[in-house]
């Protein structure tokens, strides 16, 4: 694409934006390495210490998977398919709530310092390692794209070097994670929070003024059939309805926020349960306010160029280059605006990338090396120093590889369902269900994933139909092919992907199973957990999972609830107002043990009694 219209239109000052962003990450990274060269442990390195507030914690939480796919694709996607990935925030509180009531207890209270410690505390050795290696694996994966992609979608459009982007970002990265630890990568990620929020409101408010207020871009999407919040068809084929971005959605997000080393690292480095909780809540706020910032950037794009798409006319060649090609065309007369956006793609990137680099060492350090070796927490400390060097150089190799995968948005997602649906069903049955034993968890997470792997390979070679996916009609009708810029726009430059033109698929050559692949590509996680968990309890109760004694803090306890704490407060309010009121027989059938919940150890004495 180096003939694109507005390549090379980059100022020095955009420049200067985007290396000052950079800079200041890195200068985080230099004065925690300083302030706390006393550290020895690696634990200190990998989880701060445990001193962190809430308000850090939870910004850093939202920064760390909002990442250059979410300034990029998010709107591009809204262009093309409508405003229904809104729904994503009733996702986010689901996930919220389910995570800070069964998964931050367990976690919290054990202070582990990987996720998957966990999983060797409740079932066995293999389950650990094959936990471990599959997160490595997806992380990996997912990094390479989240440092790509960017790099390519503006190098296409601003004519910035596209390895020059990959390398700046991977080592700078890889620095101040090797440098400062947690505490480094939970500050740059509140900066780059910022940095990206500033990005998404530049290009907003140029749009809103372009195109005389905030009413016109709503009303331009609603003509366009882009506001289509009505969407409730249950159909598991349909690639986006309320039903697949709500429920779908939750399983994605609970396999990252619930169990995902990444972000439970990061709230396990609270200082207390309460901060830790509290955290998670004030992320659902940071969470809504980006994912609203990028659908109504979405719908600002589609009102700027509703009567002349530039994908259809081939001015970008994919529509993840949709977003800064908007920016070069209203905010080019602005020297340093579109290096602000630049650093907002870069920034969600970078926060991304720390956050994994961070977790692989975690993991790498905790899982592998720890238990299978005897070094110092001096040598350990310097192995955690040394493992997130090396992640950082994998990933930018991994970005090499990610030059060879489709569109972004849906290649990501796919991983982290692929993946994490499975090992999501391995650790609600390790907490919910005191039958599951370590026979059970192991097959229960093999098949999930070798479904879920086939489904999602299946679904890349049969591509779902066009009814299920439904783009939506884009027009160039008020295109004048002679183009400012000066370029000529011939009707010989038109592309092929005309998403109007939609071309008939004849069902002849398709599997039977062809039904299965076309499932919308946010159910392959449900059907993964939901595989695990029960392929993991039949097997668990035919291998004597029954007599299983589990230790009680293994387990969620109703104690741990805050449900629990609520009931207990009214009763407290109903007793006292009674006076004489004697609860004594409501209280004997209060509380019975739920079979999901293993309660029945918590008082040893009494059954030894009995």
């Amino acid at each position: 694409m180096s003939g694109s219209p507005v390549a090379g239109s980059f100022a020095i000052a955009d420049y200067v934006v985007f290396a000052l962003m950079l800079l200041i990450s890195a200068a985080i990274g230099v004065y925690y390495a300083w302030t706390d060269r006393s550290q020895r442990s690696s634990r200190d390195f990998l989880t701060g210490g445990r001193k962190l507030t809430a308000l850090p914690v939870s910004m850093s939480l939202t920064a760390s998977f909002m990442s250059a796919i979410t300034v990029l694709a998010n709107p591009a996607e809204v262009y093309r398919y409508g405003a229904s990935i809104g729904f994503y925030a009733v996702s986010y509180v689901f996930t919220m709530l389910i995570t800070s009531e069964v998964f931050l207890p367990v976690f919290y209270k054990l202070s582990i310092t990987s996720t998957y410690e966990y999983l060797e505390l409740r079932f066995n050795r293999a389950t650990r390692l094959l936990g471990t290696m599959l997160f490595i694996v997806q992380t990996i994966l997912y990094t390479g794209i989240v440092i790509y992609a960017p790099a390519l979608a503006l190098n296409q459009v601003t004519g910035m070097n596209l390895w020059g982007a990959v390398i700046s970002t991977g080592v700078v990265c890889t620095f101040y994670c090797t440098m400062g630890g947690l505490k480094a990568v939970v500050w740059t990620d509140v900066i780059q929070l910022g940095v990206m929020l500033a990005g998404f409101l530049t290009v907003i408010i140029r749009c809103v003024v372009l195109k005389g207020g905030v009413i016109t871009i709503i009303s331009d999407s609603q003509h366009g059939g882009r506001l289509n919040l009505s969407d409730f068809d249950p159909n598991p084929l349909r690639r986006h309805t309320f039903w697949t971005l709500s429920i779908g959605g939750t399983f994605i997000w609970l396999s990252v926020y619930g169990i995902n080393q990444a972000q439970v690292q990061r709230y396990i480095s609270c200082k207390s349960m309460t901060h830790a909780k509290l955290s998670l809540y004030i992320n659902l706020v940071g969470l809504w306010s980006i994912l609203l910032s990028s659908v109504f950037a979405g719908m600002c794009l589609f009102s700027v160029y509703k009567s002349c798409d530039p994908w259809t006319t081939g001015r970008i060649s994919a529509p993840d280059q949709l977003m800064p090609y908007l920016v070069m065309d209203i905010l080019g007369d602005y020297p340093g605006l579109p290096g602000l956006f630049v650093a907002a793609a870069y920034s969600g990137s970078l926060s991304t990338v720390s956050s994994s680099i961070n977790a692989l060492a975690a993991v790498t350090v905790e899982d592998i090396i720890r238990p299978n070796t005897n070094f110092s927490e001096k040598h350990l400390s310097w192995m955690s120093k040394g493992m997130s060097f090396f992640y950082g150089v994998l990933c930018i190799g991994m970005a090499g590889l990610a030059s060879l995968m489709g569109g972004i948005l849906q290649a990501t997602i796919s991983i982290f369902g692929i993946i994490g649906g499975p090992l999501l069903g391995l650790f609600m049955l390790g907490i919910l269900c005191p039958l599951a034993n370590s026979k059970g968890a192991l097959s229960g997470l093999v098949s999930g994933l070798v479904l879920s792997l086939w489904v999602g390979i299946g679904a890349q070679i049969y591509p779902p139909p066009h009814d299920m996916s439904r783009p939506l009609p884009l027009s160039t009708d008020g295109c004048n092919l002679t183009m400012a810029h000066g370029f000529n726009w011939t009707s010989s430059a038109l592309p092929i992907q005309n998403s109007t033109a939609v071309t008939p698929v004849h069902d002849d050559g398709k599997p039977v199973l062809a039904e299965l692949y076309a499932l919308s590509y946010l159910y392959f996680s449900p059907l993964g957990t939901i595989v695990a968990i029960s392929v993991g309890l039949i097997v668990s109760i035919l291998t004597g999972g029954c007599k299983l004694k589990v230790e009680s803090r293994l387990m969620l306890q109703k104690e741990d609830t805050t449900c629990y704490y609520f009931i207990k407060m009214l009763k407290g309010k109903i007793k006292s107002r009674s006076g004489h009121l004697d609860l004594k027989d409501r209280e004997m059938t209060f509380g019975n043990a739920n079979p999901a919940f293993s309660d029945f150890e918590l008082d040893l004495a009494k059954s030894a009694v009995s």
